[in-house]
């Protein structure tokens, strides 16, 4: 298989896309390499055998993920060419120098100012992840409002540990899980539900407008391993955060 042009099965039934590394790449130096990553891909590999970083030493044998993301959550991902940037940022996230800030999308309004879930995170035999102050992990997470719709609610949250569905199981705590994100208690977001003299279809059901789970590495801050000067990277929603959003923006606000 040819991983430089890789298929890879989204959310929508039967359909599928193609991916091709360099169209993700967002920027690249002598030392680091930043990718958004599509929805529908893991970060490593999966069952399937089929990964970014995969993809990623199809395009250079020297690169190396510096950290990961969920297979349904889409956006920035840093790597490094060699071993002595993969261990200077390997540094800056071990002490917690590196700042990830995630988007999701919440059913409800609420309103966040730097509000703070501390709560520790266990994960299950099944791999589901709950709170359990007795046996977890600690992990803790600041959330921001970005922007309020009618019914929605955008959010901003950094992660200050990392622990695996981190964000997903304490927003749910907050009682605000990600739209689409039924692991947790997500419901999906349909257009009948905004869209005043909706006529619905006769010949097939409904689809849900967000086609998955949205939460998106939004915005990576940390230091270049070699200039040493603080630096910030964002990446553009994935199709299905961005067109949800048009639509909320559409037949969603409080004008």
């Amino acid at each position: 298989m040819d991983y430089r042009n890789i298929e890879v099965r989204t959310e929508r039934k039967n359909k599928r896309k193609f991916i091709h590394f360099e169209d993700i790449i967002l920027y690249e130096d002598d030392d680091i390499l930043l990718v958004n990553k599509p929805v529908g891909i893991a970060s490593l590999a999966d069952k399937d055998n089929l990964s970014l970083q995969r993809l990623a030493k199809k395009y250079n044998k020297d690169l190396r993920l510096c950290h990961r993301l969920d297979k349904l959550t889409s956006g920035i991902l840093l790597m490094a060419k060699s071993a002595e940037a993969y261990r200077s940022i390997s540094m800056q996230f071990e002490r917690r120098k590196i700042h990830k800030y995630y988007h999701a999308l919440v059913k409800g309004i609420h309103q966040f100012e730097g509000h703070v879930v501390d709560l520790p995170l266990l994960t299950t035999a099944s791999k589901k992840v709950t709170v359990n102050k007795s046996a977890g992990k600690r992990a803790k997470t600041i959330i921001h409002t970005e922007k309020h719709f009618k019914n929605y609610t955008l959010l901003r949250c950094e992660p200050v540990t990392g622990r695996m569905h981190q964000i997903r199981v304490h927003l749910a705590s907050q009682g605000c899980p990600i739209v689409g994100d039924t692991l947790y208690r997500g419901r999906d977001m349909f257009l009948s539900d905004m869209k005043r003299k909706y006529k619905p279809s006769s010949r097939k059901t409904e689809q849900p407008v967000n086609h998955g789970f949205l939460l998106h590495a939004h915005t990576l801050v940390f230091t270049h391993p070699t200039s040493e000067k603080e630096i910030s990277f964002s990446a553009p929603y994935s199709k299905n955060f961005e067109v949800t959003l048009k639509i909320l923006n559409k037949y969603n606000t409080n004008a």
